[in-house]
């Protein structure tokens, strides 16, 4: 990335923040508080990061309006959201580099492809016969980018993804190292004593804004295509089966596996190493914390959790052998409240 100069006074107004205090300020930075310099921006966000504030050496704090800053020495943005101020001013700080187009001697690019003037091909990176490619996109080194795949403009492909034939993707799509999209679903027939592979037909749709993580797979659809929708973030080491559909702006942390034909509504937020089983209906809305296991759908939005959090060794052991016990403890306790009842109904008698 580049960097580029700001005065505060401009960073407010592009950010449509309240700025207090001079707005000469030139700022060339974002930090956290504990390191920011003389230089640099930073935020608060989350209370217990507050002791921070007596002694950060930053230019400018970006705060919510109630945190008061009248006993510190820097200036203040207020903001309703200063983390989501903070992302903006570090994105005008440190812009994405000017794609400088050409093809790299040593990239291969099939017969009948297109490429927009503007497109850059790095080294080692392989385009297949029949791809087109928008304007000013990125092919990072390495990169494999199969026959007959449609990307938008302004997307990036990071150092050895793979793009494979048929996928398609929107506008400003962010692919990064590693990532497989289109690759073969995992498809198989029992065939008593032994699986028969079942051919994968279709592709993958990616909507507009999206990014997927580094070594994150998504998988072909087997007959439809797997569709991810406009705005979704996807995290490093995910697992998108085929088939799977993901509804727009809903984000998946890493270690998240989804089983095929699993459709996940709209603004979801489906925390890190959730498991969905297969053919799941989940709703619009539904948060998922962290080491879920979703096995039934899920039709109204909420927030859902399985798992245990940790706990000392000694109590997870203890709690072990309970676990193991429930059944017989359950049936035990079926019997005293039967006999209790028996008890209950001779007394009245």
């Amino acid at each position: 990335m580049t960097s580029q100069d700001y005065t505060l006074a401009e960073l407010a107004t592009l950010t449509e923040s309240r700025l207090e205090g001079s707005g000469e300020r030139s700022i060339r930075g974002v930090a956290p508080l504990e390191s920011a310099g003389p230089d640099d921006i930073s935020f608060l966000a989350n209370p217990k990061y507050r002791a921070h504030l007596a002694n950060t050496r930053a230019a400018a704090v970006i705060l919510p309006d109630t945190e008061l800053a009248d006993a510190y020495g820097f200036a203040v943005l207020r903001a309703d959201n200063p983390y989501l101020v903070f992302a903006r001013i570090a994105r005008l700080l440190n812009p994405l580099p000017r794609v400088i187009p050409g093809v790299h001697a040593s990239a291969s690019v099939a017969a009948g492809t297109h490429l927009a003037e503007t497109v850059r091909v790095d080294a080692q990176a392989v385009i297949g016969e029949g791809t087109v490619i928008g304007a000013r996109c990125r092919i990072g080194p390495g990169v494999v980018v199969g026959a007959n795949v449609v990307i938008g403009d302004d997307c990036r492909l990071d150092a050895n993804a793979s793009v494979l034939d048929g996928v398609r993707l929107g506008d400003r799509v962010h692919i990064l190292p590693g990532a497989v999209i289109g690759g073969e679903g995992f498809g198989f027939a029992h065939a008593g004593d032994h699986w028969e592979p079942v051919p994968q037909l279709g592709s993958v749709v990616i909507g507009d804004d999206v990014s997927i993580g580094a070594n994150t797979t998504v998988d072909c659809g087997s007959q439809g295509d797997t569709i991810i929708g406009d705005g979704c973030k996807i995290d490093n080491l995910v697992q998108v089966a085929h088939n799977v559909h993901i509804g727009e702006h809903t984000i998946i942390a890493s270690g998240t596996g989804i089983s095929g034909s699993t459709r996940i509504g709209r603004y979801c937020t489906i925390g890190g190493s959730v498991g969905f089983a297969g053919h799941l209906e989940i709703a619009d809305g539904v948060t998922f914390t962290g080491m879920a296991m979703v096995i039934g759908n899920v039709p109204e939005a909420g927030v859902y959790s399985s798992g245990i959090p940790a706990m000392p060794t000694r109590d997870w052991r203890r709690s072990a052998v309970r676990f193991r016990q429930l059944d017989e403890m359950a049936r035990r306790l079926e019997k005293l409240e039967k006999a209790v009842e028996n008890t209950k109904e001779r007394d009245e008698q």
